[in-house]
């Protein structure tokens, strides 16, 4: 079968063709339907050979929506031709965060497919574990199959600031790009705040406004001041970082007022500096690793309802390695998919 693998250190993805996979007992293999590009994938393509954690080669692919091909043997709880997405975060199901649900934050190191165990870029993959599928009835998968992260990441940071995100308040959402977009849209669902996009280019400026932010302007050192003004000086109230760095960091700690919430969901090997006197009084600075099962099966029906859309480029898997490198030169708005 076809797979998009990362085959060498620092090379581009490959497809290449590998050998269809066979469920071991408890498993589950999927037809894969769609499979999301995301640029912790890049992360990971940035990580030098030493002490290299994963895989190599390594199929690619952590957002997967298939249909259940074959059980291995013990495996229940679903049926064959059932159309699912895969929760991604693979805990131990044993230690005191996966006892409450909390896979994504397991104490012995959690696994994903594509990050650290052959993924979803391909024609078929294996599910370590019924509890990882989340059915999906009628969505479409190639949107669908973002929810697990695109979504489900800005989610749960979301909803760890929800109590802040009363009337009258100012959120900034730097990045609205695969995460952002959906941020914005979960954000206009969830709570009366105002919503102020940050990017680069006119472009995914109207992206964000097209999803619901009521300012959209371009993330520069004046966009803070701009906030500031928009705010009657106040600052705002809750800051998301799609990005991570340490340029967008900064900005993020000069958007927020006193009392604010910073929150850095990006991968991008940056941060915030904050001190007493460097930042507003007792803004809090966090961050947020993607988000429980729970909150993704809320969001799989927050999409049957059409409260969540989206906006996707679909590439067959041929043209795995051109879906690369037009998300790492920033030519994508939304999330690419691939579609075997």
């Amino acid at each position: 079968m076809k797979a998009v693998q990362y085959t060498a250190f620092g090379a581009r993805p490959q497809v290449v063709e590998v050998e269809k996979p066979s469920p071991g007992p408890g498993q589950v293999l999927l037809r894969i339907t769609a499979s999301g590009l995301c640029h912790s994938d890049e992360f990971v393509m940035m990580m030098p050979e030493e002490g290299y954690p994963m895989p190599m080669p390594m199929t690619l692919g952590h957002e997967p929506a298939g249909v259940v091909e074959q059980l291995g043997v013990g495996a229940t709880g679903v049926a064959v031709g059932d159309a699912v997405i895969v929760y991604g975060c693979w805990g131990c199901g044993v230690c005191e965060m996966c006892a409450d649900g909390s896979e994504n934050l397991c104490l012995t190191g959690m696994v994903s497919p594509g990050l650290g165990v052959h993924g979803a870029m391909a024609e078929y993959m294996v599910v370590d574990s019924v509890r990882h599928l989340v059915p999906i009835g009628d969505l479409d998968p190639v949107r669908a199959a973002s929810l697990t992260d695109a979504a489900l990441t800005p989610y749960q940071a979301i909803k760890g600031v929800l109590p802040k995100l009363v009337g009258g308040t100012t959120t900034v959402v730097i990045g609205a790009g695969g995460l952002g977009h959906v941020a914005i849209q979960l954000l206009r669902e969830l709570t009366p705040t105002r919503v102020i996009a940050l990017d680069i280019g006119q472009e995914k400026l109207d992206f964000a406004i097209e999803n619901g932010a009521h300012e959209a302007f371009t993330s520069d050192p004046a966009a803070a001041e701009k906030v500031k003004q928009l705010t009657r000086g106040r600052g705002a109230h809750v800051v998301l970082d799609f990005v991570g760095m340490d340029v967008t960091g900064e900005l993020a700690v000069a958007c927020g007022g006193v009392g604010s919430s910073v929150v850095i969901i990006g991968a991008g090997m940056g941060g915030a500096k904050i001190g007493l006197t460097s930042a507003p009084y007792n803004m809090s600075v966090s961050t947020s690793l993607w988000g429980r099962r729970k909150e993704l099966l809320e969001l799989v029906e927050m999409a049957h309802r059409g409260q969540i859309r989206i906006r996707t480029t679909t590439y067959p898997i041929t043209d795995g390695e051109q879906a690369y490198d037009d998300m790492h030169a920033g030519r994508i708005v939304g999330r690419a998919v691939i579609v075997p």
